[in-house]
């Protein structure tokens, strides 16, 4: 076939991303408000055009379609998707979250209040899985103790950001670990060991910024019952996950767990399940985008866009640190795109995937890229879910906290240097 028709095939094939993207784009700016477009209405009108200009019987195209969506790793991440909601709802139900909070704030020594506070938010968002959710669980105690000392709200509150950030990239119950590590084809364990040596170092950097900042200050945070026994199913998924323990059965472990728990402090059968299904209905629009997703790319791939992105992307390229970034910048266009990290890992995770296998790059520290780089642009985009949320629990303009954002800045360092000088080895 002429190189002509190649690239204009090729440029075809690609097209549905484009039609994702600027219908995601250009209407959430037109809106002013990037939460206000839902993702999956947009995916589902690219998935239709994909539909539309792949040639073939139609029933051929809704097949291969299909096919995409029902892809065995596609469905084993909406399994995880399930069980992680579940877990998460009803650890909550039993009050897992404010235990953890409770418990993290006792052991804070006063002259390094910021230092602590930050490694409160790793801890919890670390057990939780969810960057949101830390903030929300933490904003007030950080407006509490701005008030009551004259440290600026807007470190406090970046600091928690940033500290809820290093556990979304890290959690096993984290959506973005768990995309990350279902495109790849890597387990949670291994992608966690090659992840931990870019955030580790990026938190200890960043703990010690808040020493140095913090050692004029003793504020005494207000804190509330602390019930060891309600940490044993973040801790029993933490140690089981690391252990290598297959991730379904760690989740399922977790809430059975918190049933038990849940049962002996008060908690009823009915109570059990409705958690179990608010936690499951929340997943919702990411198990309708993950198959959308699925199915599009798929399509994608059977036109040839997938090749022809991959030619693109690696022309001149000559070694692994060339692969390493490009898959690292796509996922961060990506995110600037979508203003969602674990979108931006679905959309792109196929083709980081053919990209590991064309340079033999190692498929765990592949994950790791791309769940670096996806949480490192989300923390730095003032119309992230996670800034507009610290922004509305605060009154204070997402745009003024970023300049305080020090570990997404970091991270970024951290992850650069990790691809320049092909570290850890041992993943390199």
């Amino acid at each position: 076939m002429p190189e002509i028709n190649e690239k204009k095939n090729g440029w075809l094939a690609l097209s549905p991303l484009a039609v994702f993207l600027l219908t995601y784009l250009v209407t959430s700016l037109a809106c002013g408000d990037f939460y206000k477009v839902p993702v999956s209405s947009a995916f589902l009108l690219a998935s239709v055009y994909a539909v539309i200009i792949t040639p073939g019987k139609i029933s051929d195209r809704i097949g291969t379609f299909s096919a995409g969506a029902g892809n065995k790793n596609v469905l084993l991440m909406i399994w995880i998707f399930i069980m992680a909601g579940a877990f998460a709802s009803t650890a909550k139900s039993i009050g897992s979250v404010e235990a953890t909070v409770n418990l993290t704030l006792s052991i804070l020594p006063g002259k390094f209040i910021l230092a602590g506070l930050f490694l409160a938010a790793c801890f919890i968002s670390m057990s939780i899985g969810t960057s949101v959710g830390t903030i929300v669980a933490l904003a007030p105690i950080a407006s509490g103790i701005a008030s009551q000392s004259d440290i600026s709200l807007q470190i406090i509150i970046a600091l928690i950001v940033g500290g809820a950030f290093f556990g979304d990239n890290l959690s096993f119950i984290s959506d973005t670990t768990i995309a990350a590590t279902t495109t790849q084809g890597c387990s949670m364990s291994d992608k966690f060991k090659a992840n931990i040596w870019i955030a580790g170092p990026a938190a200890i950097i960043v703990a010690a910024i808040y020493v140095a900042m913090g050692l004029n200050m003793d504020v005494t945070p207000e804190i509330g019952e602390i019930s060891i026994i309600k940490l044993i199913p973040y801790l029993s998924v933490i140690v089981m996950a690391i252990c290598g323990v297959n991730v379904l059965a760690v989740l399922a472990t977790g809430l059975a767990l918190c049933g038990i728990i849940g049962f002996v402090d008060g908690l009823t059968w009915t109570d059990f399940l409705s958690s179990i299904g608010e936690g499951i209905a929340g997943m919702a629009d990411l198990i309708i985008v993950t198959l959308l997703a699925g199915g599009m790319l798929e399509l994608i791939r059977h036109n040839g866009g997938i090749d022809f992105i991959i030619k693109g992307l690696t022309k001149g390229i000559k070694g692994k640190r060339g692969a390493e970034f490009s898959i690292a910048g796509l996922v961060g266009i990506s995110n600037l795109c979508t203003a969602n990290n674990t979108i931006a890992i679905l959309s792109i995770g196929n083709i980081a995937k053919d990209i590991t296998s064309r340079f033999n790059l190692d498929p765990r520290k592949t994950a790791s890229i791309l769940d670096t780089f996806s949480c490192a642009v989300q923390g730095l985009i003032p119309y992230g879910a996670q800034l507009l949320m610290a922004s509305s629990f605060t009154g204070i303009p997402a745009a003024e906290i970023i300049p305080f954002l020090f570990y997404p800045f970091v991270l970024l360092g951290v992850a650069c240097f990790s691809i320049i000088f092909r570290l850890p080895k041992r993943f390199s």
